[in-house]
């Protein structure tokens, strides 16, 4: 069985969204009291976008229902 680091190692995609992820919520977190109303939606957008996006890459795809 692999290891959590060898995964994240093999498991590119999961690596390179969550390198994103975390940019992005940095530039958030750094910028949030001078973003306007419909920047911080699209943030909060992204975020969840984001989210999504490793969650399929971490399952493989699989659903979150399951």
């Amino acid at each position: 069985m692999n290891q959590p680091s060898d995964e994240r190692r093999a498991n590119r995609d999961l690596r390179e969204v969550l390198d994103e992820l975390v940019e992005h919520v940095r530039y958030v977190a750094r910028n949030v009291g001078t973003l306007g109303r419909q920047d911080l939606e699209y943030a909060e957008e992204r975020l969840e976008w984001l989210a999504d996006e490793v969650w399929r890459a971490a399952t493989g795809g699989r659903d979150r229902s399951r």
